[in-house]
């Protein structure tokens, strides 16, 4: 489902946009939804919510899928100058509790079910569990029927969310301070508690705004795709708050790049609305690789609107750039940030000074951001050598603060280790130009027989593999080296070739390319890759799976079965513990 929200103004009073939303075919099939929304069903949600107690400074937890009611909640909240936190829908709901005693709001938002390819997720159950196990559950529930499930309600406790607005009064704005906190963000951490990313008003907007133009080159009017979720941090930034503070159109779709219904449908909402940037995650494009590599799709529809396409969220591997360079009409750009930055760190500036691509590189910091490379010891690095990627202190607009009710946390995940810097997690290096290249996390750098090596270079050279669609390589515990590389291949769609001929030719490529030292000698064809719901790769989870038993798993996994593949390849391939030495 596809649905377009067009702003006409902003108002800085409570994001009073005008919001229209016109019916859309799926191809899956046609859903209800309104013909026109406007600011007034922001402003009258918001009264509904006040007519429930929430007040400036409340919580508001959102859990709901890709529909328009999602975003009228969350500038609803914004209006009352209560602070939402939106949970990825159909999150489990030992997460759901977690975030829940954590934020403590006075109410939850959500809807019926969900819709992923043609099957349909119901979320009641799964909130009416989380609520039994919280230790400090909201009051009241507010809940929108969906056509496609019908959830039963607790008498005193659930609201029908359309009975609810059937008699709702608006609610003026309240006015803000630029440090009143707009949302909680709650990072997708595999392990320990999550980080509630704290997001102030100002800031936040300011940067935002800048970025529209600056970065994405966007003009008021146009219409503006980001290919992401309102659960992550690209949904609100670049979803929800950017578009409309600079007056653009932006696309709710509640869909996948494949499957939805095939793996043309990224073409097919571009072409159909127009869209003149568009901006998704490498892995969806890796997506749509595997089941259409020579893109033969894309040539059923009229994308020339598309002006600039943008990826980020993980790191853009040079064989999807190659990819996308040589189907793609008009600039692809990487850019790079995180979800305690709120908007993009290092970019190409599209819409200041547009600069020669380097393919693996984010290019150049954003304005504002001194970015850096130290090593270990906190010393800056030369030109050209990893280190730890770290910014200046003080922080740009629309960085956070802090996290929810954890300053200590804080200040230790993320200052203490380089005094006067921000620990940003990624390695990489600034080349001789200045230009930024993120290798990957840290904690994906790996040590073989005292040799620092990266994981993301392995990975692209795994990829540039004409019969790979993508991959992942990890670190794997070795007696003698300390750690050995390991690969892990899925085949695009179509290729036929042995699990010995296909480590015998990657072996190859990683000697040849990086040498001997590497000591990589294993690799594995699996179906696919597990990753979080917002499409990183998980990792660590595939390095615990090497050697530890009783392997948690991680709240945020796409599909916990995609486990059990990882390790029946490992037993078959002889992989940590499965291996005979």
């Amino acid at each position: 489902m596809c649905q377009t929200l067009h702003t006409t103004t902003f108002d800085p009073g409570g994001f009073s946009q005008y919001v229209r939303l016109p019916k859309i075919n799926t191809r899956l099939g046609v859903f209800p939804i309104p013909d026109n929304m406007t600011y007034e069903e922001v402003s009258k949600f918001a009264g509904v919510l006040r007519e429930k107690g929430i007040e400036k400074g409340d919580r508001v937890i959102i859990y709901m899928p890709m529909i328009p009611e999602a975003v009228v909640a969350m500038l609803a909240c914004a209006r009352l100058g209560a602070i939402h936190s939106v949970v990825f829908g159909g999150f489990a709901p030992n997460e759901l509790a977690i975030r829940i005693d954590d934020a403590k709001p006075k109410v939850l938002v959500t809807a019926s079910c969900g819709i992923e390819f043609s099957n349909i997720i119901e979320y009641k159950p799964l909130v009416d569990e989380a609520l039994r196990i919280s230790n400090d559950p909201p009051v009241n529930v507010i809940l929108l029927q969906r056509p496609q499930a019908n959830a039963s309600m607790q008498a005193g406790r659930d609201f029908d969310w359309d009975e609810l607005m059937s008699s709702a009064n608006p609610a003026d704005p309240v006015p803000v301070d630029a440090t009143d906190p707009l949302y909680i963000l709650y990072t997708s951490g595999t392990t320990g508690l999550p980080k509630g990313v704290v997001r102030e008003n100002g800031g936040h907007a300011v940067a935002l705004k800048y970025s529209m133009k600056s970065i994405f080159n966007s003009n008021p009017g146009e219409v503006y795709w980001a290919g992401s979720d309102v659960g992550w941090v690209v949904g609100h930034s670049y979803i929800v708050y950017a578009p409309l503070i600079h007056g653009c159109a932006t696309i709710l779709y509640e869909g996948k790049p494949v499957r939805t219904p095939d793996a043309g449908a990224f073409w097919r909402v571009i072409s159909d609305h127009q869209v003149n940037t568009f901006f998704t995650a490498p892995t969806a494009f890796r997506a749509v690789k595997k089941e259409d590599p020579e893109a033969k799709l894309k040539d059923q529809y009229d994308i020339s609107s598309l002006r600039t396409l943008f990826l980020a969220g993980e790191r853009l591997d040079p064989p999807t750039y190659d990819w996308l360079e040589g189907i793609m009409n008009c600039p692809v750009v990487d850019h790079w940030w995180q979800t305690e930055s709120g908007w993009p760190m290092c970019s190409n500036p599209m819409g200041l000074e547009p600069h020669p691509v380097k393919v693996g590189s984010a290019t150049f910091p954003v304005p504002g951001y001194d970015i850096q490379v130290l090593d270990d010891e906190g010393q800056p690095c030369e030109p050209g050598t990893t280190g730890n990627i770290v910014v200046k202190l003080p922080l740009p607009p629309s960085c956070f603060p802090t996290l929810w009710n954890d300053d200590e946390r804080f200040q230790k995940s993320y200052l203490s280790q380089f005094p006067g810097y921000y620990q940003t997690g990624d390695g990489g290096i600034i080349d001789e130009d200045g230009y930024v290249f993120i290798m990957g996390r840290v904690d994906d750098v790996i040590n073989v027989a005292g040799h620092r090596l990266s994981t993301g270079q392995m990975e692209e050279l795994i990829g540039s593999h004409n019969g790979v669609a993508e991959c992942a390589v990890v670190g794997i515990d070795d007696e003698l080296r300390g750690q050995v590389p390991v690969g892990f291949a899925v085949l695009k769609d179509g290729v036929q070739i042995g699990q010995d001929d296909l480590e015998k030719e990657l072996v190859a490529i990683i000697r040849n390319e990086i040498g001997a030292v590497a000591c990589f000698r294993k690799s594995a064809i699996v179906k696919r890759l597990p990753k979080t719901r917002s499409g990183k790769i998980l990792r660590k989870t595939i390095r615990q799976l090497a050697f530890e038993e009783d392997v948690p798993v991680p709240a945020t996994i796409d599909d916990p079965v995609i486990l059990s593949e990882i390790k029946d390849a490992m037993e078959a391939c002889g992989i940590g513990k499965y291996s005979e030495s």
